[in-house]
């Protein structure tokens, strides 16, 4: 991992870092699937979608959704349904799965934040630490982080819309300019082992990889935590080296 001084900046990804959806995704799975007489157990339906993830993350490094077809859109969303339903044990088709996709993709939900977001925040905050988020949602995250009750914790968001997706190094280094600090200074949490492990870790910063769900145990040159309460032990160590 790359040498660290005082941690005095901390970047957070956003979806299943500081929020999730709600309805819980696999919720939503696993009713789609019920309807079509596909029994899956909902905690299955976790792990395929961690794993699918990656998938989803590796394709929209090579060729970002916004930039293809509707047809590629398809396919793509219907082989990363294929994959989560795989790895949780159930096989379909391209056809059936993007038929499940459809039906779960259809099922109103909206973004709100884990249950420890605010508070950690607050403490994080509290302890002078400055934070801010690197995403690449394409939203209006000063908009969005408003609503969710979290902006007056963070100094700015940066988008790949803005500057460039992760992995690439350019949005963190965006980041860091705008809070004015060297990398090892930095740390950068989230729950992609390429986009938010590796992305931070080329650019010099402290990577830590919140994996709720205890799905990427086999990822090295990072510290893992399992839920956001998990950075204060990390950072105390880190203090003190």
């Amino acid at each position: 991992m790359p040498s660290v001084q005082m941690i005095n900046t901390i970047f957070f990804d956003f979806y299943n870092t500081l929020v999730r959806f709600w309805p819980p995704l696999p919720q939503i799975q696993h009713a789609a699937c019920q309807n079509l007489g596909i029994r899956v157990p909902p905690e299955r339906l976790a792990r395929g979608y961690a794993i699918a993830d990656l998938y989803f993350n590796e394709e929209n490094h090579r060729l970002p959704l916004g930039e293809r077809d509707a047809d590629d859109r398809d396919a793509f969303f219907a082989r990363y349904e294929q994959i989560i339903l795989e790895e949780s044990g159930v096989a379909v088709s391209l056809r059936m799965a993007k038929q499940i996709w459809d039906m779960a993709i259809a099922v109103p939900k909206e973004l709100v934040e884990f249950e420890e977001t605010r508070p950690v925040l607050a403490e994080l905050k509290a302890r002078g630490y400055r934070l801010a988020v690197l995403t690449n949602l394409r939203r209006d995250m000063d908009e969005l982080t408003r609503q969710l009750g979290i902006h007056e914790y963070l100094e700015f968001c940066i988008t790949g819309r803005e500057v460039g997706e992760k992995p690439a190094t350019a949005i963190f280094e965006a980041g860091l300019k705008r809070m004015a600090v060297p990398p090892h200074q930095a740390m950068h949490v989230g729950d992609q082992p390429r986009s938010d492990v590796q992305g931070a870790r080329d650019a010099g910063l402290y990577p830590v990889l919140i994996d709720r769900g205890g799905f990427h145990a086999d990822v090295a040159g990072c510290d893992h935590i399992n839920s956001l309460e998990g950075l204060y032990p990390v950072l105390d160590r880190l203090q003190t080296c």
